[in-house]
């Protein structure tokens, strides 16, 4: 699958728009990555827990968009834009999505 932030996929041409296609996921921070943040806020540094966190929910949120473009017959996704987003009133929980385009290919015109 190929899934790329541009509105086109050099060397192919689109035959065909299926639809656009989301993928979403949500996670809790929990309380001992809240105060080592929150530490790291402080004395300056990388949070290397919230890093690998953000890093999980983007690459579940992406998983899930290509499961959904296949399961509609897609070659691609196009113009795939990826959002964070804390919910909650104490926003603990964080929501990352990740939508596009499906979308059928064909060699490029030539």
């Amino acid at each position: 699958m190929i899934i790329t932030t541009t509105p086109t996929v050099e060397g192919h041409r689109i035959t065909g728009y299926l639809g656009i296609v989301a993928g979403e996921t949500i996670v809790g921070i929990n309380v001992i990555k809240d105060f080592a943040a929150g530490i790291r806020n402080i004395v300056g540094g990388r949070s290397s827990s919230y890093e690998r966190e953000t890093f999980q929910a983007r690459e579940s949120a992406i998983a899930e968009l290509v499961a959904r473009a296949q399961a509609m017959g897609a070659d691609a996704i196009v113009g795939v834009d990826i959002d964070y987003e804390s919910l909650g009133s104490d926003n603990g929980m964080m929501m990352v999505s990740a939508t596009g385009t499906a979308v059928r290919l064909g060699p490029a015109a030539g």
